[in-house]
């Protein structure tokens, strides 16, 4: 059996494989070339999407994530964490910035709070100073303050492995608590982000737009023991190739599944140069990512500060 484009790619050291022919003369009849028409592949899959059959789309989502699993086998959360109350307080963090701004202002926070004890009983000013370079940082620190005495009062100081419990603390939604859930507590959970939410609607696995609605669309696709990685490859690939504004589509492996093929730059020297983070060569967002991040030449970001 030959080997796909994609198991290629991953396991040509870093090499990006592009796909071929990303218009197809259409012929006529008379085997010419018709109206000189071009039959993009999106317009080929889209073709087909339109009348898949549930058992039909249920394989090809499964596939795509397959193929993802084979672009990024080092995909995993992108925030810096050591343990469950640092992911918590990171990932509540994380909202309307990156997980790099977030990576490089929580050392400091950590230093100076390790525990939710210390945090709740911090200085708001001092808080707040620490995080002002995370934006919206008097709502963080009300949140993070908020969420440290809760769980100092109500769960012994210790993160609560249960999403009842998870979202109850302040700051905390659904899509927090299944980061902690899946990352902290090895329990599964789809984490429906923007990329999540961007890329689902892209690949037509849903038409959803509520994060509960596309996160129980989706996760009616995959088993549940799939939940966690695949929200881990599905973000890694919206953040490296498929992003919002101008997809990477010529330089993107599972462009052959994809019904929106072509809302991007299709010519593939063109897209490489949207590439983002190790696939285009540069920093990821955690200064201390896995060592098979590393492994795969993937680069941490540096420090607060640095030149």
């Amino acid at each position: 059996m030959s080997k796909s484009p994609v198991r290629a790619q991953a396991k040509g050291a870093g090499r990006m494989v592009v796909p071929r022919d990303s218009a197809v003369g259409e012929q006529g009849p008379d085997g010419g070339k018709g109206d000189g028409r071009k039959v993009t592949k999106g317009a080929k899959v889209m073709a087909g999407v339109k009348s898949e059959s549930h058992t039909a789309l249920v394989r090809r989502a499964r596939r795509i994530n397959r193929e993802l699993a084979e672009i990024y086998p080092y995909a995993h959360p992108e925030l810096d964490f050591e343990n469950p109350f640092q992911l918590v307080v990171a990932t509540v963090l994380s909202a309307q910035t990156t997980d790099l701004r977030v990576n490089q202002t929580t050392p400091a926070l950590f230093a100076k709070y390790p525990t939710p004890e210390d945090l709740a009983v911090a200085d708001p000013e001092a808080v707040e100073e620490i995080l002002r370079p995370t934006g919206f940082f008097r709502a963080k620190t009300r949140s993070v303050i908020g969420l440290s005495k809760a769980l100092v009062a109500d769960f012994g100081g210790e993160v609560p492995g249960r999403l009842e419990d998870l979202v109850k603390l302040p700051g905390v939604g659904r899509k927090t608590a299944f980061v902690v859930l899946g990352n902290a507590f090895g329990r599964p959970g789809i984490t429906v982000d923007t990329h999540f939410q961007r890329l689902v609607r892209r690949w037509k696995w849903t038409e959803a737009t509520e994060p509960d609605k596309i996160e129980a669309a989706v996760g009616a696709l995959f088993p549940k023991s799939d939940w966690t990685m695949l929200s881990h490859h599905v973000i890694f690939h919206g953040r490296r190739i498929c992003h919002a504004r101008k997809p990477a589509c010529g330089a993107c492996p599972i462009a052959p599944l994809c019904p929106a093929y072509g809302e991007g730059e299709t010519d593939p020297e063109k897209a490489k140069k949207l590439l983002k983070y190790e696939k285009g060569g540069y920093p990821g967002q955690r200064l201390n990512p896995p060592q098979a991040y590393l492994d795969a030449g993937g680069k941490p970001a540096p420090p607060l500060g640095s030149a």
